[in-house]
């Protein structure tokens, strides 16, 4: 009974091939659109998340206040009011997991006949713990090196492709600001950056040994911010308002009056990226979606002028014995046919989009199931919806009156 009727719908399709694919191409847009749209979303989420996890979890950087000179106030970063015992203080506080001083500036690297202007960074090993960054080959400075300022380095991949080519930096000399450095590791890539930053664009250096021969300093163990890491995002609240208390007791700043430093939560601000990267990808599905809609009333409209047209039909079907049912099913199962069939070849399409869209632009796109499931899921759904009516007014139609339609 079913085949039957699913084959009757088919014939019917059929007869009118020409209106049956302007009937499915409402519906092979609008999926296309969902699949393609909710791709591009998804991967640009993914892409914020590999930046969140590349910069760290549950961070937060103390940056060093301003200082005013002539009238003119310097941005903050820029006095020394931070400096390595503060950083030490800071690591004994309740619920800081670990903690990393950080001087840092530029300066142009030469090996050989090819130098490149980079960033160097002066820090203690705790930084890579912190920001979960791993060597590709080599190892790292230690506590020893940091204690005696050695001149040793670790290079960021940009760093190498730019100065050593396919040449193994590994054990090589490299002179920053005339000052040779040993290399001894290859960090792992790690991309952009949430502001767009190149981070293997980099050196990094122990701290003493950027102080002293390379940023130098003004006042002696001065730096121009502190990393700290919480144990848990739950605890950071916490860790924050201690390390303000610290920091203000440790440099005798009078309740009221201004800090000599900034707290800035990098945790917060990366969710904020990703929080408005996933409203975003929210915001391009619905406005695909708007496309499924005008599929479904485009269905809706040829089925009415199916039923029109089918109308003696439908009166020698009744005639002859045919239930409601029966006539609501068939012009049902008609609209679902159009439905499904428009939907794969729009997820066809979508997919092919996608793809296309991720090689002319490198633009990551990731095209899941759920994706696919939910558009074929609401593509489905809409056909049922706008399909019902008319074959609910067909299975109503009087078959007197049917019969006698010209």
């Amino acid at each position: 009974m079913f085949s039957a009727m699913l084959g009757e719908a088919w014939r019917a399709m059929g007869a009118n091939r020409l209106r049956t694919f302007l009937t499915m191409l409402g519906m092979m847009i609008g999926v296309g659109s969902v699949v393609l749209m909710m791709a591009v979303g998804q991967g640009a989420q993914e892409s914020v998340k590999q930046s969140i996890n590349a910069m760290g979890s549950n961070l937060f950087i103390v940056l060093s206040g301003s200082f005013t000179a002539s009238g003119a106030r310097s941005g903050s970063g820029n006095s020394s009011s931070l400096n390595v015992n503060d950083a030490n203080a800071i690591g004994e506080l309740d619920g800081v997991n670990n903690v990393a001083p950080i001087s840092m500036g530029n300066a142009q690297v030469v090996y050989g006949n090819n130098n490149w202007s980079t960033s160097i960074i002066g820090t203690t090993p705790a930084y890579l713990d912190i920001r979960v960054w791993e060597l590709e080959d080599g190892y790292v400075f230690s506590e020893s090196d940091i204690r005696s300022a050695t001149r040793v380095a670790l290079v960021g991949k940009t760093v190498v492709e730019n100065i050593f080519g396919d040449t193994n930096p590994i054990g090589k000399t490299i002179r920053i600001k005339q000052n040779p450095f040993v290399v001894l590791g290859v960090l792992k890539s790690k991309g952009q950056s949430l502001d767009g930053r190149d981070q293997d664009d980099t050196i990094i250096i122990p701290l003493t040994t950027a102080q002293r021969k390379i940023l130098g300093n003004q006042f002696a163990g001065s730096v121009r911010q502190i990393m700290v890491q919480a144990n848990t995002q739950e605890l950071m609240p916490m860790v924050e308002q201690n390390i303000n208390g610290l920091l203000n007791q440790r440099h005798n700043i009078r309740e009221g009056s201004d800090s000599d430093f900034f707290v800035r939560n990098l945790t917060a601000v990366a969710n904020s990226a990703a929080e408005t990267t996933r409203t975003m990808s929210l915001l391009l599905g619905a406005i695909a979606s708007v496309s499924l809609l005008v599929g479904g009333i485009g269905i809706m409209n040829i089925m009415l002028v199916s039923v029109t047209e089918r109308t003696r039909e439908i009166g020698i079907r009744m005639a002859i014995g045919a239930r409601e049912r029966d006539i609501l099913l068939q012009f049902l199962l008609e609209a679902i046919v159009i439905s499904i069939i428009g939907c794969l070849i729009g997820l066809i399409l979508g997919i092919t989009g996608a793809m296309l869209v991720n090689k002319i632009t490198q633009a990551a796109i990731v095209i899941s199931s759920n994706s696919v499931m939910i558009a074929f899921a609401v593509a489905a759904s809409v056909g049922i919806f706008f399909g019902f009516y008319p074959a609910r007014k067909a299975a109503r139609m009087n078959p007197i009156e049917a019969l006698r339609y010209q």
